[in-house]
């Protein structure tokens, strides 16, 4: 591996770990954040396709790949939901699990992966150590049926949004478009969701438009940071920079910045023996995540 593509593997890092923790700190409703960070995204992903002079995808391509962006954007609304009820810190290591579940399980149901006896035994071990992982970066010393209740209802949310994120990163392999031509009608879907869900809110009427809060467009620094990740996840995961699966394991890092930029910048508070069970917590499930991609 060289220094050009190790510093590339480690874009998403930065991006997808400093996304829920700048988004969380800007602050405003999730559709405020949905709203914002989808255009970003969109913004970032235009000047990229103009720049590179990428052709825009036609037919089912195109299909799959907006289908791709509705998928994760469904999935993130639950996700910043579930900031609300339990804090980003506490949230992006159980959806990074569920994740890790969801594309091991897509990977051996669906495509054949994890074969014979030993892998699979390897690879279920892997999926234990994820759930034991999550589970110690939410265990609290103190318990209240009021923080029990709100965590149930945050891993509910997360584990209905795993759908989503198995959407965006299955429905591209139903065709045979790369991820950077992918890249800007994912973030169309991504918008066209955000857009439709701000709309329902609007004429509800109940609270202010989305669309007329200024929080909604300052999110869009937000979606530069997704943006930036994903794209540089597209291009570690190549062949002749990482692979996918080195790729994917420096991807998924970003769920210890996630998780301790959530604690250190927004005030999320943990004991000093729950530090150190959520330090063990993420420390297994990278592990995990480097043994499922080996197998």
């Amino acid at each position: 591996m060289n220094a050009t593509a190790l510093l590339i593997g480690l874009g998403p890092l930065l991006g997808w770990g400093l996304f829920p923790t700048i988004a969380s700190k800007i602050g405003g409703r999730p559709v405020n954040q949905i709203l914002g960070s989808t255009l970003g995204t969109l913004i970032f992903a235009f000047v990229f396709a103009i720049v590179n002079g990428l052709s825009f995808p036609t037919g089912m391509d195109l299909v799959f790949s907006i289908l791709s962006g509705v998928g994760w954007a469904i999935a993130q609304i639950i996700t910043f939901k579930s900031f609300t009820l339990i804090g980003s810190s506490r949230a992006m290591p159980i959806t990074t699990a569920f994740q890790l579940l969801g594309a091991s399980l897509w990977g051996v149901l669906a495509l054949g992966n994890w074969p014979g006896t030993t892998a699979k035994l390897l690879g279920g071990l892997a999926l234990i150590l994820i759930i034991i992982g999550a589970s110690m970066t939410v265990w609290t010393e103190e318990k209240t049926k009021e923080n029990s209740s709100l965590l149930k209802s945050a891993v509910l949310l997360l584990a209905v949004g795993e759908i989503g994120y198995w959407a965006y990163s299955a429905a591209p392999q139903a065709t045979n478009i790369d991820g950077m031509h992918a890249f800007l009608p994912q973030a169309i879907g991504m918008v066209l969701v955000a857009v439709v869900y701000s709309a329902i809110l609007t004429f509800k009427g109940k609270e202010k438009s989305p669309f007329a809060e200024v929080v909604s467009y300052k999110h869009i620094f937000s979606g530069f940071f997704f943006a930036f990740a994903a794209l540089t996840y597209l291009i570690s995961a190549q062949p002749n920079m990482n692979g996918l699966a080195t790729g994917f394991i420096l991807s998924q890092t970003s769920v210890v910045l996630a998780t301790l930029t959530g604690i250190w910048f927004l005030g999320q508070k943990k004991t000093k023996k729950e530090m150190t069970v959520t330090i063990i917590g993420l420390v297994l499930i990278l592990a995990a995540a480097a043994m499922t991609v080996m197998l």
